[in-house]
């Protein structure tokens, strides 16, 4: 069993920064990409970043210049480094991972709130 722990979300002003990180843990195969998604009420879960095991990334057109991301292959954590947050960056942030068989890992969400 792999467990997902997300810290790093809350409340800040606009304009302001957050650090999301994940740790994996448990029974990994080996991890392939890892990233994050957010999610608001009655909407599709949609990408926000990703970075694969050769350091490659894919950002969403919304966050690009804005977020960054990046791993720490060594302790299976992924993090997210969000500056300029605006309050449409407000969601619940998924982390997730893709091992090498291709199998899915999803952290339990955290809440990401941005005000003016």
């Amino acid at each position: 069993q792999v467990q997902l722990v997300e810290s790093g979300g809350g409340l800040v002003q606009a304009g302001g920064s957050l650090r999301l990180s994940c740790a994996a843990s448990g029974n990994i195969f080996s991890i392939n990409a890892m990233g994050w998604y957010r999610q608001a009420p009655g909407k599709q879960r949609e990408l926000v970043a990703a970075i694969t095991s050769g350091g490659s990334t894919n950002y969403a057109d919304s966050v690009k210049g804005r977020f960054t991301i990046s791993r720490d292959s060594a302790k299976n954590t992924v993090y997210l480094q969000m500056n300029s947050l605006k309050p449409e960056d407000t969601d619940v942030y998924y982390c997730n991972i893709v091992d090498v068989r291709r199998v899915n890992f999803w952290g339990q969400g955290i809440q990401v709130t941005v005000f003016l």
